[in-house]
Order: C-alpha cells, then structure tokens, then sequence
C-alpha cells in the first residue's frame, strides 16, 4: 500500500522490544530530533579506552556463578583496543543518511568479530540492506523490498549511503576505498561515487568483486530474510556456494568445465546409440533388395543406350550434311567456269553498247550541273525581291513616325493654353488677403479649457477608487462575518468540533482537509479525511482504548482509493500549498479484505467484547486503511484485566494483540525461530483526547456574535459612503461633457483658419509649377519640330536605296531567263543519247539473256552450297555442345559409333533396342533410386560413428586431465572444512563431518555432505530440514559457516539473527567458538592472534552477527567489537545523555528484586 508520511515517524505496533528479559540488547547510542521521533543514531566509537568501556562493558555478568568470565570482562572494561587491522576489502566505515529508519548514522565496524545488538526494529538489519545496496548488488539478495526506492527513509526523496572499505598497498597506495550510492525515490534510480568522482554501478561491482566480495553468496553475506532459504539450500548448490566462498578461481573454472565436457560427452554418446541402431536397420534393409537392384539396374542399362542413341541422332544428320555441302561445292566449280567462256564470247557486241553509255553519263553530268547554276540565279532573284518589299516597308514605318510626331505637337499645345490659364488664375488669388489668426492665443484657450476638464476627471477617479476601497473593505466585512457565522454554526455541532481539534493537533493536515473539500470534484473517487472527522466511537466506554491503538498519524492520515488520486492529492499538498505533515494512505480494497483471526464466538470464549473495528464508525476504505495501518480487526477489545492464567492461553492462541482498561499487549512471534521464539510487549492505556465530546465554549460564542455586529455596521457605513460618492461623479461628468464640446468647438474654428492661411502661401509655390509646366510644353515643342526634320531625312534615303535595288532585280531576272535556254538544249541532247542506248539494248536482247540464265544458274548453286555449309555448321555445333555437356559415360558411347552410319541405319537400332526394352519387365522405378541413397546414408554413418569414436576418446581424455586436477584439491579442501567441522561439533559434545558426494556419471550432482549427531545413541545422518530440528540445523548451519573462516578468500562475513532459534546452551557454546575463531586463540588450530595475522597487523575476514537478543556471561575477546543500537521516540535529543552504566546497574537491581523487566530502551 503506497503511502506518503511525513518527516515524523511512528512505532509501529507490530514491532516488538526484545523477549521481555533485561538483556545488553535493550541499551545503546542514538539520538533523536525532538517529538519528529526521526530517528538519528551516530555510532562512532574511538579508539580511546573510556568508548571502549561503552562498547565492551554492555556484556557484564550478573550471575555469580561465572566469576571467571566476570574478571574477564572487568579486564576488558579498561583495556586497549586490538592492535588487529583491517584486511583489504573489510568495512572501515558506513555511513547512511535517510536510509529506511535512520535520518543519519556512522557505523566504525572493527576488524574481527562485530556484535551488532540492540532490540527489534531499532535498524539492525537496515545495516546489511546498507551493505549489500551500497557495493551496488541488487534488493534480490535481501528477500525484502523489491525496489531501492522503497529503502528511502518515509517523508524522504534521497537517501545516501557512504561505505569505507580497507584499501590494499598495491592497487591503492595504502588509502581506503570510498563507495558512495545515492538512492532517487522519484524514478527508483541509484547513482555510484568512488573515491568521490563519479562513477556507475559496474565499476563498484568491479572493486568490490576484485577484494573477493561475494554478497550473492550465501556462505559469506547471510541477511535475516535469506536464513530459510540457506537452509532450504541444496547439497548440490552448497557446494557451488562452498567453492565460491573459499576455492580459487580456478577451481571454479575446472568444476564448471568438468559438467560442461560430461554434457556434452552424454549429448555425443546418445547420439552414438542412436547412429548405431540406425546404421544396422540401413544395412539389413539393403541386403534384401540386392537381387531386384541387380535385374532393375540391366534395364537401366538398356534405357539408357536407348536414350544415347537418341542423343546421337545430331553426329549422323552432321555426317549428312557435310556430304550434301561437298556435292555442292564442286557443281558450283562447273557452273562458275561454264559462264566466264559465255561473257567472253559475247563481249564484242556488247562493248558499243558500253561507249554510248558512257557519253549519255557526260551528258547527264552537264545537264545536273545547268540545273544547279538556274537554281542559283533563281535564289538571288527571290533575295533581290524581298529587299525590294523591306525597303518598301521602312518607308511606310518612317511616315508612320512623322504623323505620330505631329499628332503629339498638338497636346504640347493644348498644354501651354491650359498652363496659361492657369497663371492667370493664380495670380488673381495672390491680389486678395486671407482672414487673421493669432495662434498662440487660440492655443492658449483650449489649453485652459483642457485643464479644467482633467481637473474633473481627476475629481472623478479619486471618487470611483474610494468607491472601489469601500466596496472591497464591505467585501472583506462580509467574507468575515460568514466565516463568524459557520464558526458560530460549528461549535453547536459534532462535525465543527471535530475540526476544530483537527485545526489544533495539526494545522497543515487541516488545511488540506479544507482544499479537499472544495475540489472533490477534480478526484476520479471519494477522497475521504483523516479518521479524526470521518470516524467516531459507538460506545464512549471504549473511547480510550480505541484511541490507544492508534497512533498519531492514523488520527491525521487522508484515504484515497486510486494511484492518480494519490499522486494528485500529494502534488498539491507538498509541490502548491507547501505542506509538511501531510499523511496519505491508499486503499483500493475493502474491509472484507481484513478477515479477523478468529471468529466472534472464539473471541468471546476469551473474555472479549469485540474487535477495535466493531467498535469505530466511519467510511469503509477509511476503516480498511486504520485495518491495514493499525490492525484494528486483528486487536480485540475487553473490559477486563489480564491475568496470568489468561496471558498464557492468549500467548497460545492466533489473537497477538488485545487491549483493556488498563494496558494494552502486543506479542511478537518469530516462527522461523520455533513456536517459543515470542516477545510481549505492554503499554498503559491513556486518555482519549479526540472522539470526546465537550461543551460549547460561550466565551467564544460571545465573542464571535460582537464581530459579526461590528462588521454589520462597517458594511452600512461603506455603502453611505459609495452612495454620496456616486452622487458628487454624476455632476462632475456633466461638467466634462460641457467642457469637452466648449474644447471640439475652439478646435474646429482653429482648423478652418489655418487651412486658408497655409492655402495662401502656398499661391507662389503653385505659380512658380505652373510656370515650369508651360516652359517645359513650348520646349517639347520645339524638340519635336527637330525630330520631323530627321525623319523626312531618313525617309528619303530609303526611297534612294529602293530604286537601286529594283534596278538589281531586273537585271537578275534577265540573267536567269539566258540560264533557263542553256539547260534547255543540254536535256534535248541527254534524250538523244538515251535513244541511241535503246536501239543497241534491243539488238543485243538475246545475248544477254542468254548470259543472264548462266548467272541465274550460278546464283542457285552458290545458294545451295552456303545452305548446305550452314546445315552442316549448325549439326557441328550441335555436336560440340553434347561433347563439352556430356559426361565421361556419354564420350565414351559417341566415341563406339560407326564412322559411316547415316542417319536412317541409326534409326533402325533405336527401333531394335527399344524393342528389346519393352520384353524386359518394368518394375518400381525407385528401388534403384533408394537403394542407392541407402548407400549414401550407410557410408555418412559409418564415417560419423568413426568421428564420434575419436570425440569419446578425447572427452575421456580432457576430463581425466581436468579430473586429476580438481578431485584431490576439491578433497583437501572439504577435508580441511570437515576437520574444522568436526572440532566444533566436539566442543558441544556432539559430532559431525564434511564429505563430497561424487556422482560418477555427473559432476553436475556432485555435493557436500553435512552428517551430524546431537546424541550419543544415534548414528551420524545427513543434515536435512526432516531429520534435525530448526536449533540443530542453526547449530549445523553457524558451525559450517565458522568452519569456512580459516579458508575465506572474503573479506567480510554478514550473519543476520542465526542464533534465535538456539537453546541456551547451545547458544552459549557457539558463540565461544564464534569469538576463538574470530578473534583469540583458536584451541584447534592451535594459533594465537599474531600467528594469523600478516606483516601490517591485518588477520582473518571480518564478522559481523547481528542479533537482538543475547545470553548473560557470554565470551567476550579483546579485539572484539560490540555495536549496540538504542533509537526510538524516547530517546534524548543528544546521545552523551545516556547513562549506559546507570541503565546497567539498575537492570541489575531489578532482577535481583525479582522483577519481571520487559520494557526496552527505544522504539523502532
């Protein structure tokens, strides 16, 4: 359920302050901001020895009969922190602002063994979600919230989280590394620093990765959230977990290349069985066709000589045609012969015939010559005759011209005249005086008018701007009075007296209840306000402990029932009206959504009445929202007291919080720790201060009908006022009007004066143009007179030229008509000599044709023989195209055919073999076919299963190689685990090994085995979620994580409340070997402090076990670092107030009094 709180924080109710017991958890270093409740802790603990006092003396002992360990630690109260440093890549510091329940806190981890206590809801955990978010891994590694925006403090857009991890010597030069991650609400954005530059995520990963940092590993980084899930783990992941955590790289790399080489050899070897089947099937099959493939393959044989000779038939045609083209061309050779004897007998008669042609061809050349000089003359003639007509047509142009000339003379004239006139008229004007004017005086009047009219008018504004004040001061009056009278209204009724304690327990909330109900129309549902105005108590016996079930917030928080609704209401309140504590909550279900735990019979059986819900009236998503804010259905109500027999069967039952006159109880259960893993918490019922209904106050009812008399006779006075006003304007408007027409009239006489004087002077300026006008028209005239002059010129010497080119014309004319007689007598000469030819051609006529068939005969042979060389080219190439398609068998075929065989004997033996084809029986066409594609598929599988042989081979090679590598590494490493194990399990007087689980067939199912044994009479069994219960499994789970420490390639270690579902015992021994592993002298491995660490003081990983809850008389080591964690709404401004020794001591005095201490020190 989105929800938008405000800078102040509540408890929430379902949160719990321990398991009722004094522990060192309820006391720690925190500081808060006044009644906001933000929650502010700053643990930042020196080196010096009175902070160290502060961390270590928390776990003093108050049994008597551990008096070794109470010297201990009062050695430890006063001594020295650890020399120890921190390895690279361990947590120097973390710092967070606004980050879930912090507003700012600085944690100082030390280098070993971190105890981070304090009770529930204080900000533990928030301290692994600050790790595991700021070295940039995901929310999925928490099992919380899905989204980083939801790790932002409520009333917060921002939150940042700053971590300080130890630096290396080489890579860094000796400086710690600084991640910073700022975390955006608004688009659930997070942004990375390092070292303060701007960086992303990738590159923080990288860091953090490159010190070993695994917070995806379980086996390194457990948070709360993440504890029923490793022991859901399976033997196989624990492995790739345990390989992650303390193997190298390496290892890693051949575990994974192992399974990938099994699956792929598994791939191949199925894939040899089925291959295998196959080829025997293929096999056996064609055995049984070979008889029938035998007889079909004879056939073939003989179609396909059939088909050969088919494609023979073009080489026989070719043969063919190359005997045609021989016969051909030795006729030709005859016939050419035969007509070169008949040309030469006949040439005599015919060479006359030849000279008279010749001297018809001369003739010819000179008749084509004369024709050509007569088209000559004849074009230059045409060019003299179109010279005539343009010279005729300039002459018409030029008189065109002359009279155009003339016509406009006539308008300069008629200018002149007129500009005449004109002058005269002019000068007549100048001879009579225009009527006198006095400027300055005139200006003078209508200035004095102009002044008394804006005199008036200011009289007028001044009046309408009073008029305008008394109308808005009655305005306010009556604004006032109403608000008075609803005041008035309110106090005689529920609803107004609701409001008003809504107005004085927080004005902004009030404000915005007051926008909210004069927009309600702009929300898409019902936004209903905060239950203080929405909702009452049925019976006023109950009021107090209904209003003890609600917190301040739940009174104050508005209810809307869509996401665009929420957004509208939130923008409003924060982004325009500029509001702070503004609570919105919403609710898209109903209350049907909130079933009680148990039923109304159950509940009364208890001793009940009801529930809170039975008990308050008010909208239904209102009531869903105080169900899912304040469990108001789950919270059962009851006028009795509770008594001890009664709180044990209440503890037993589904109900965990209920409420009486007195107190009001809360039970926290913790499942995944066991059924007795509860805590209980108890607070006092108080007073009901908001569903109460008082008397009307007469002193302010009194009060409020004074006003509203005032303002009454305020108004009246107002509107007298405006009255005389409007009065005093309307004669002050006549009087403008008056002078505003005494003004228009001044200035129109004004006009018609200076438009005659400047007509006046103006006369000699028109005189003087007119003037202009007439000299320039007796120019004009003048100029034309020259024009006419030069035209008449012109016009003359075209009348020359035009003679001239007549007189050309006709002597053209004569030149052609001499040229046209010449041509005359050469054609008369060309037809006597084309008569002369006739007569010869008609004596010779029999001759010729004689030698003319000779030619004919030629001709056709020659047309034979290149038709018959064609023939036989074309066959040839026919020829060449089969021999260059063809293949070897077919070459061979050509190559067995008679040299001589024509093209009717290859005809015969295609009939013959064809014949022989058809006595042969047909079968199945396919069986050739797939026989022989069966052969194909016997051949690729026998050759694939060679291959696959080989691949096996180096399969079992490689993984031999890889195996001999990896096993005994693999084996020396869980026995080193398994040996630590062991040691461990001992020293609770149980047992306990670490095996390998090896799968023979696949690596991939290769696992740790954990078998352990809580009891003598039981033999060693493997760890699983059926045999042991959830303490051994805790016990198993903390050992095995203990016995990876030596090993750890991390820097760090995060266990998050593994030991709530131990028992004491239990509980206690753990945790000694926790603190010897951690940070003293380890009795297995025999190594003291200095032994472990390297040449700059740095030991193994860091370990941070966070818990709210711890035993009294614990181990406790020098080197070891206790956090507590103390926040809440009771918290003192500044931390240096609280006296942790005091709060000591008096736990102490309790106790010893016997005593039940349940309460703890802060509120989450």
């Amino acid at each position: 359920m989105p929800s938008a709180t405000t800078p102040q924080r509540r408890r929430r109710a379902s949160e719990s302050d321990g398991d009722g017991e004094p522990d060192s958890s309820a006391l720690a270093s925190s500081s808060s901001q006044g009644s906001t409740s933000n929650k502010k802790a700053r643990l930042n603990f020196s080196r010096d020895a009175s902070q160290s006092t502060l961390r270590t003396g928390l776990l003093s002992n108050e049994n008597s009969t551990h008096s070794s360990n109470t010297l201990l630690q009062a050695e430890t109260l006063h001594s020295k922190p650890s020399p120890r440093k921190h390895q690279p890549g361990s947590i120097v510091r973390v710092k967070l602002t606004n980050f879930v329940t912090y507003t700012a806190v600085e944690f100082h981890p030390g280098p070993s063994l971190n105890m981070v206590i304090g009770p529930n809801g204080t900000g533990k955990s928030t301290l692994v979600c600050a790790i595991c978010l700021g070295l940039g891994w995901g929310p999925q590694h928490l099992g919380r919230a899905k989204d980083v925006s939801e790790y932002v403090k409520h009333g917060f857009q921002e939150a940042t989280i700053e971590i300080e991890l130890a630096g290396d010597g080489k890579r860094f030069k000796g400086k710690n590394v600084i991640i910073e991650c700022n975390i955006k609400r608004e688009n659930n954005k997070s942004t990375f620093h390092l070292n303060r530059k701007p960086s992303n995520k990738k590159a923080v990963l990288e860091v953090a990765k490159s010190f070993s940092i695994q917070i995806d590993n379980l086996c390194q980084f457990l948070p709360q959230d993440k504890v029923v899930e490793f022991a859901a783990m399976t033997s196989v992941e624990l492995l790739k977990s345990t390989q992650r955590a303390v193997a190298t790289q390496e290892m890693i790399e051949m575990h994974n290349n192992l399974k990938e080489l099994r699956y792929n050899q598994k791939e191949v070897q199925a894939n040899q069985v089925s291959d295998q089947d196959t080829l025997a099937n293929l096999e056996g099959r064609q055995r049984m066709q070979e008889a029938d493939v035998e007889r079909m393959r004879e056939r073939e044989q003989v179609k396909e000589r059939v088909r050969l000779l088919e494609i023979a038939r073009p080489f026989a045609k070719y043969r063919g045609a190359r005997s045609k083209h021989k016969t051909a061309k030795e006729r030709f050779k005859e016939v050419t012969l035969e007509l070169k004897q008949l040309s030469d007998e006949v040439e005599p008669s015919l060479r006359a015939v030849n000279d008279k042609q010749q001297y018809r061809q001369q003739v010819d050349a000179v008749v084509h010559e004369r024709r050509q000089m007569v088209d000559k003359a004849d074009h230059a003639a045409q060019l003299l005759d179109k010279k005539v007509g343009k010279l005729a047509e300039r002459g018409d142009e030029l008189v065109k011209e002359r009279d155009a000339e003339i016509n406009s003379s006539k308008q300069d004239k008629q200018a002149v005249t007129r500009a005449e006139q004109t002058i005269s008229g002019l000068k007549k004007q100048m001879e009579e005086q225009p009527p006198d004017l006095d400027v300055a005086s005139c200006n003078e009047q209508i200035r004095e008018k102009t002044r008394a009219f804006e005199d008036y008018r200011r009289e007028v504004s001044q009046l309408q701007r009073g008029q305008e004040e008394n109308t808005r001061q009655g305005r306010d009056r009556h604004g006032r009075i109403q608000t008075a009278k609803r005041e008035l209204a309110d106090l005689e009724s529920q609803a107004g007296q609701q409001d008003k304690k809504l107005k004085n327990m927080s004005s902004d909330t009030w404000k915005a209840w007051d926008w909210v109900k004069a927009h309600q129309q702009e929300f898409e549902r019902p936004v209903f306000g905060p239950p203080i105005v929405e909702c009452s108590v049925t019976d006023p016996q109950y009021v107090d402990m209904i209003e003890t079930i609600l917190q301040r917030n739940s009174f104050l928080s508005f209810t809307v029932q869509t996401k665009a609704d929420f957004k509208k209401l939130q923008s409003q309140a924060h982004d325009i009206l500029h509001l702070s504590e503004i609570n919105i909550r919403e609710m898209a279900v109903g209350i049907d959504k909130f079933p009680p735990p148990v039923s109304k019979n159950e509940l009364t059986r208890f001793g009940f009445q009801g529930w809170a819900l039975d008990f308050i009236q008010g909208p239904e998503p209102v009531l869903a929202m105080l169900c899912a804010d304040s469990r108001i259905h789950r919270t059962a109500v009851g006028l009795r007291d509770t008594s001890t027999q009664h709180f044990e069967q209440l503890q037993n039952s589904p109900i965990d919080s209920w409420v009486t006159s007195k107190s009001i109880y809360n039970i926290t259960r913790r499942r995944e720790y066991g059924p007795g893993a509860t805590s209980t918490r108890v607070r006092d019922i108080r007073r009901a201060s908001v569903w109460t209904d008082q008397p009307v106050d007469l002193t302010v009812k009194r009060e409020l009908q004074e006003r509203i008399d005032g303002w009454g006779e305020e108004m009246a006075s107002f509107q007298a006022k405006n009255v005389d006003s409007q009065t005093e304007i309307t004669r002050l408007r006549e009087e403008i009007k008056s002078k505003q027409e005494e003004i228009n009239e001044m200035q129109r006489d004004k006009a018609v004066k200076q438009k005659a004087l400047g007509e006046f002077r103006a006369l000699p300026t028109k005189l003087a143009q007119q003037e202009e006008k007439m000299t320039q028209a007796q120019e004009s005239l003048t100029m034309m007179r020259e024009r006419l002059g030069v035209i008449q010129d012109k016009h003359d010497a075209v009348t020359m030229e035009r003679g001239k080119a007549a007189l050309d014309y006709a002597n053209a004319v004569e030149t052609l008509r001499d040229m046209h007689s010449s041509l005359h007598e050469a054609e008369i000469m060309l037809i006597e000599a084309s008569s002369d030819i006739a007569i010869l051609v008609q004596r010779n006529s029999s001759v010729k044709e004689l030698l003319q068939n000779k030619q004919r005969e030629v001709d056709e042979i020659n047309r034979e023989k290149l038709a018959a060389a064609a023939d036989a080219q074309r066959l040839l190439q026919d020829c060449r195209n089969l021999m260059t398609t063809a293949d070897e068998t077919m070459a061979a075929f050509f190559s067995t055919l008679p040299e001589g065989q024509s093209s009717e004997e290859l005809e015969i033996e295609i009939e013959s073999e064809r014949a022989r084809l058809e006595l042969m029986h047909e079968g199945n066409g396919g069986v050739i076919r797939e026989f022989e594609q069966r052969q194909k598929q016997i051949d690729s599988l026998t050759a694939k299963l060679d291959e696959i042989n080989h691949s096996l081979g180096e399969f079992d090679e490689k993984i031999k190689e890889l195996r001999d590598k990896w096993e005994p590494e693999l084996d020396q490493l869980v026995g080193k685990i398994s040996d630590s194990f062991s040691f461990n399990m001992q020293q609770i007087s149980c047992a306990g090994e670490v095996a390998v689980f090896k799968d023979e067939d696949d690596f991939d199912q290769w696992a740790i085995q954990i078998r352990v044994k809580f009891r003598e009479s039981e033999p060693l069994t493997t760890l699983d979620s059926h045999r042991q219960s959830g303490g051994e499994r805790a016990v198993s789970t903390i050992f095995y994580l203990m016995s990876l420490q030596s090993l750890t390639r991390s820097p760090f270690r995060v266990v998050d409340e593994i030991n709530q579902g131990m028992d004491p015992r239990n509980e206690r021994l753990v945790h000694k070997r926790m603190v010897d592993i951690a940070c003293g002298s380890d009795a297995y491995t025999g190594l003291s402090i200095s032994d472990v660490e390297d040449s700059e003081g740095r030991g193994q990983s860091q370990y941070f076990l966070i818990t709210p809850k711890l035993l009294h008389g614990l181990e406790y080591a020098r080197g070891m670092q206790v956090l507590c964690i103390a926040s809440g709404e009771y918290m003192p401004p500044q931390q240096t107030q609280i006296d942790f020794r005091g709060c000591v001591d008096l736990a102490r005095g309790l106790k010893a009094e016997g005593v039940r201490f349940g309460v703890a020190v802060g509120a989450a």
